[in-house]
């Protein structure tokens, strides 16, 4: 019964599926979302760790599908809705420690930029995946980056950019980063970028989409265990 909740909570999350009221998916019509079967979840005991894991499959499949234009924006701003929903009720546990987040995500669109769509998708579905987002919005000065990873140590950084004009904004921000803070991990995307200008930025890792973004944390969360039980 418990796995088929569970299985269920990562279905809505998949499809986009918020609550019973949300006439999308047309074939869900009626039906309960996520934010019904989560309150069902933790009624009958099912501890919020096992619920943010089903957010975790659901946000990694939509991601995946994403990634393989399968599906497209509209699709994963529903499944992030749906997501939203359960992170409502889990909230107070990830408060009260009963939920351990992988880490802190900090991340903002650079100097000059005022995209933000971009940016929010990586939000959205960093935050399903199980990391604490600090979203500094858009139009971020470098010293507000600084000030972010003063205030957050051991933050991963994710610097965003839709404009050619404000890539060397984007670099001078990794650099300054890096010189304050050399064991910050640094993340660079958007339309302007490659590999190619996320190496020459010394940024740590490139991500062209939101799973691209959640693959690279998730590898440098894993690197982080492994260092600490080597």
């Amino acid at each position: 019964m418990n796995d088929g909740l569970i299985n269920q909570i990562g279905i809505c999350i998949e499809r986009g599926k918020v609550n019973k009221a949300s006439p999308y998916p047309g074939d869900m019509v009626g039906e309960d979302g996520s934010d019904e079967l989560t309150r069902k979840a933790l009624s009958d005991g099912i501890g919020p760790d096992l619920i943010l894991q089903a957010c975790n499959s659901g946000m990694q499949r939509i991601g995946e599908r994403f990634s393989r234009n399968e599906v497209f924006v509209p699709e994963l701003l529903m499944a992030a809705k749906s997501m939203n929903a359960v992170m409502a009720h889990l909230k107070p546990y990830f408060q009260t420690g009963t939920v351990k987040a992988k880490g802190k995500f900090v991340i903002g669109t650079v100097a000059g930029d005022l995209h933000d769509i971009g940016k929010n998708l990586v939000s959205m579905v960093v935050e399903g995946n199980g990391w604490e987002v600090i979203d500094l919005g858009v139009d971020v000065k470098m010293s507000k980056f600084v000030d972010a990873v003063k205030a957050n140590p051991g933050c991963i950084v994710g610097l965003s950019a839709l404009l050619t004009t404000t890539m060397t904004n984007m670099s001078k921000t990794v650099q300054e980063i890096k010189a304050q803070f050399p064991d910050t991990v640094v993340i660079v995307g958007g339309a302007p970028l490659t590999s190619i200008t996320a190496e020459r930025m010394k940024a740590d890792g490139y991500a062209p989409d939101p799973q691209g973004a959640v693959a690279f944390l998730n590898k440098v969360s894993m690197s982080w265990k492994n260092e600490i039980i080597a």
